[in-house]
């Protein structure tokens, strides 16, 4: 053997002890490969959330014997104590289960309504007296009826197998006890409080240490929070809508000139709904629909399946354009139809048809398009956190929380440690509009849990927080997968694009895209790609965006195996045993 057939030897065979592959190495040649670290493997059970105490908290449950469903809403009870920056029991909470037991798939909308004593002219009046058109984020006006407490205890009831008080048993002792807060929590936190401890209650004492937001590795403490979940361990959901939590609310509002009273909490329900879903190259996704813009994820899907993605390439202009100008088609659908099924029906029978994909995908050619509204006669950016969870039953849980525009509108009724959401922003004023304003009715939302179902068994639970993004996000994650081979891990570390500038739900029926809107990509989007963008007429930034957060278990049928990823960029962590 010559010495250059030596040495072909020598590196293959320290290659493959390296357990590095050739096939590796064509991926690496062709910028496929992506992941920041491996992919995380439990045969058991796996749980993958945005915070690591958080995800130790939701494996302790799975180990002490409780399912995915009670691990995600210890997980969630966790999240909004540590991560209050993106949720809390103030806000409101959408989530798709799978349930091996029953062979089924389960979703449900726990979202909460607006002040059934705030009517749609007195709305207008409110506004007329602040001179605004639009209803305020950080303004009483934006608070509805938390929906979160609510579905903890609908999928309890429906799924649960641990009693509650030994759910939220660990929440409770970190409340009280205290949690090291960790670095990007942080930095949002401490960006917020200057302006959120000025509202009316008790958010400076609440969430702060010596009025300013903790900073990275200090140890903060919620007692009140950890009395609420108490009285909610003990004494159910009723403690929260009809007893002592729901009348001191009252209380409060009252004192306050807010709307909120008893009697919107005594009324409020969740509901288990039908999944809406399209089948995408032989995968079958599913989004909840109504008030929530995930519709939009599949509908974006249906356009692009029209295109061969895989050949045209991860990364290239010609990929990015068939995104962007899909996305921009899809947001003028959204913006005009998502709305309360109990007030509107929304078109699914048109909007998620294959025959209407491809009517609109024929509007896609060379060029950016900077003039569209949706193609259904009328009849953004927000704090999010996203978990999903995996036991050994079997059973998949994909559930998303909010309080809409980070630490929500920052009231805090004095002894409760949570901040009501804003979310009733996102109605419309249009009386045209089907997201127009009606009391007790539910706001659009921009929080979507996704799950995949492949020949019948759950393959993917997944989603990802960030406003308006989110549909990108999902769209992004699901072809990273399907078309481009990546593994679930690299999906999610694989370089992000966003645009923005299209027609919004909360606005006029008359509004449409009149721009081609803003492109922004990430750093590892080659600059090549950015300058043949814009020779297409787009407006791109690199950088200078959000790009969202993602969580993601991939079900191994064959291996019997769940495989976990979380988001490289910020403090989240997938775990398994």
């Amino acid at each position: 053997m010559n010495s250059y057939l030596k040495h072909l030897s020598s590196l293959s065979l320290g290659l493959l002890m390296t357990g590095f592959t050739f096939a590796q190495a064509d991926r690496e040649a062709k910028g496929l490969n992506f992941a920041s670290r491996s992919e995380v493997i439990g045969q058991h059970g796996m749980v993958a959330t945005s915070h690591p105490l958080a995800t130790q908290i939701g494996l302790d449950i799975l180990k002490q014997g409780g399912n995915a469903i009670d691990a995600a809403i210890a997980v969630n009870a966790a999240t909004g104590l540590m991560e209050p920056t993106g949720n809390g029991i103030g806000g409101d909470l959408f989530a798709i289960i799978w349930h091996e037991k029953s062979q089924k798939l389960y979703a449900i909308n726990a979202s909460g309504r607006s002040p059934l004593g705030l009517s749609y002219e007195g709305l207008l009046a409110e506004l007329d007296a602040i001179d605004r058109e639009s209803i305020p984020s950080y303004h009483l006006l934006s608070v509805s009826v938390p929906g979160a407490v609510d579905g903890w205890f609908e999928l309890h009831k429906k799924f649960g197998s641990l009693p509650m008080k030994d759910i939220l048993k660990s929440p409770i002792d970190y409340a009280v006890n205290g949690f090291p807060v960790t670095e990007a929590i942080s930095m949002r936190w401490r960006s917020s409080v200057p302006f959120l401890k000025t509202q009316p209650g008790a958010f400076e004492s609440t969430f702060t240490i010596d009025g300013r937001g903790p900073r990275k590795g200090e140890i903060f403490k919620n007692p009140d929070l950890g009395n609420t979940l108490r009285l909610l361990a003990e004494k159910g959901r009723d403690a929260f809508y009809e007893g002592e939590i729901a009348q001191e609310i009252d209380r409060w509002m009252k004192e306050q000139g807010g709307y909120l009273r008893y009697e919107d909490f005594k009324n409020h329900h969740s509901e288990w709904i039908e999944p809406v879903s399209t089948n995408y190259r032989g995968y079958d996704v599913y989004q909840v629909g109504g008030n929530v813009q995930g519709t939009a994820v599949l509908q974006m899907l249906n356009i692009l399946e029209g295109f061969d993605l895989a050949s045209m390439g991860f990364g290239t202009a010609e990929t990015l354009h068939a995104y962007i100008e899909t996305k921009k088609l899809v947001y003028e659908d959204r913006a005009k139809h998502y709305a309360d099924p109990d007030f509107q029906n929304v078109p699914y029978d048109i909007l998620l048809s294959k025959d209407y994909a491809a009517e609109r995908r024929q509007l896609i050619g060379e060029k950016a398009m900077s003039d569209m509204s949706t193609g259904v006669e009328v009849i953004e950016n927000g704090d999010t956190v996203y978990l999903t969870t995996a036991d050994s039953e079997g059973n998949m849980v994909s559930l998303i929380q909010s309080n809409f525009r980070g630490m929500g509108t920052g009231f805090v009724v004095p002894g409760l440690g949570f901040s009501f959401q804003n979310r009733g922003e996102l109605f419309s004023t249009d009386p045209r509009h089907p997201n127009v304003y009606q009391p007790g009715k539910r706001p659009f939302h921009t929080i979507i849990p996704g799950f995949v179902m492949k020949g019948g068994k759950p393959f993917l639970s997944y989603g990802n927080m960030g406003g308006a993004y989110q549909p990108i996000g999902h769209v992004s994650i699901l072809t990273n997968i399907i078309d481009f081979g990546m593994n679930v891990q690299e999906a999610g570390d694989a370089s992000r694009w966003d645009h923005s500038g299209s027609s919004k739900p909360t606005g006029s029926v008359a509004d449409h895209l009149t721009t081609t809107g803003q492109v922004n990509v990430e750093s590892g989007i080659r600059y090549e790609v950015v300058r043949q963008l814009r020779a297409k007429g787009h407006k791109v930034e690199v950088g200078n965006s959000f790009f969202g957060r993602y969580q993601g278990i991939l079900k191994d049928q064959e291996n019997g195996v769940y495989y976990g990823a979380s988001e490289s960029r910020v403090d989240g962590q997938a775990a398994g045993y």
